[in-house]
């Protein structure tokens, strides 16, 4: 099969022949019809994920149909269309048996623990436990963003951040999964204040939903302007980018019992951000983590997709191929485009 493989961290990847994966008895291999191009891509190929051994095919967010299958397999045939939580949880652990596969204590990822779905094939464990069947409707780029940053969003806002109508969310970062969250929070009844330094980022936001908007670049004091804004500070706050100024603002603007969570990873040099603890300690702030989504979780999040409440169509930007995808990864630092950049041809 083709695949993008680097051979060295910071070393351009090229698009190579490798051998097709073969299911394990519990596992299944996925045809990618579609796989987004993530932050957490760009995380992996700089060598700020020790779980990643070389030569190595990054790639996590992935849509597809169902290849082959596991001996072992019974819930799913070939040609399933499917996606899959970016963890690939073990089903035997404590955190497994308690219902959060999330942060299961076993985990594989794709892209990460073994190799990802910039390729056209992809092999994924237990699949009984983590594949998700998609709608028959659902196209495969919009489904790719699934199992990355629309469902971590979605598990951020509703069951971490909880948020409730009329609350005020503030979501700092408006790449795909900054975006996702404006989309979901506002689905919920809540008012957000979208965050970025990207004017035309800051204005999808609004189109979906963002009842204000702030350049980071142009505002002084960010988080002062969203106090002013909600009248005390925001309910929830989301750092969706993972760095150390957003992760501080995101702490800063919450009222009193205010809760922040951390969506964006902050690995390398950004992993020991400052934390205004004062705060936290005199003001009851909760700070909470939030690492993607359970499998059995994913039924409430179409339910609303499939009834209209949201629409992570209108969250896919820039349809690559294969070939492109080195060049998308390298600069995934530099520059996103507006909505997710999602590999389409293989």
């Amino acid at each position: 099969m083709k695949a993008v493989l680097y051979e060295k961290f910071e070393q351009a990847p090229k698009v190579v022949s490798v051998d097709d994966p073969t299911p394990e008895s519990d596992g299944v291999v996925i045809k990618v019809e579609a796989t987004g191009v993530c932050r957490s891509d760009w995380h992996g190929w700089m060598g700020h994920d020790s779980d990643i051994d070389l030569p190595h095919v990054p790639g996590h967010e992935l849509a597809g149909v169902i290849e082959a299958v596991g001996r072992s397999v019974t819930n799913w045939k070939v040609g399933d269309r499917v996606t899959v939580p970016f963890i690939s949880a073990c089903g035997s652990c404590p955190e497994c048996h308690a219902g959060q596969q999330q942060v299961c204590l076993n985990q594989q990822q794709p892209g990460f623990t073994h190799w990802g779905s910039f390729a056209e094939y992809v092999g994924i464990h237990q699949a009984d436990l983590n594949v998700v069947a998609l709608p028959d409707l659902m196209d495969f780029a919009t489904a790719a963003s699934l199992g990355c940053r629309f469902a971590t969003s979605f598990r951020a806002v509703v069951d971490q951040g909880k948020v409730g109508a009329g609350q005020w969310v503030a979501v700092h970062g408006c790449g795909g999964v900054g975006l996702s969250a404006v989309m979901i929070a506002h689905a919920v009844g809540a008012q957000v204040i979208a965050i970025d330094i990207d004017d035309d980022k800051l204005a999808l936001a609004r189109e979906l939903g963002a009842v204000a908007a702030i350049n980071g670049a142009r505002v002084a004091d960010v988080a002062e302007a969203v106090i002013e804004l909600t009248r005390g500070g925001a309910h929830v706050s989301l750092d969706a980018l993972g760095h150390p100024v957003t992760c501080f603002n995101s702490i800063q603007n919450l009222r009193p019992r205010g809760k922040h969570v951390q969506v964006g990873l902050m690995l390398g040099a950004h992993s020991s951000p400052q934390v205004p603890m004062a705060k936290v300690i005199g003001q009851e702030l909760e700070i909470l983590g939030s690492h993607g989504m359970q499998a059995h979780r994913y039924g409430a999040m179409l339910d609303m997709i499939g009834s209209g409440k949201l629409d992570p169509k209108k969250l896919v930007g820039r349809e690559i191929s294969l070939e492109e995808a080195p060049s998308a990864l390298m600069n995934m630092d530099k520059f996103q485009s507006v909505g997710a950049t999602v590999i389409t041809r293989f």
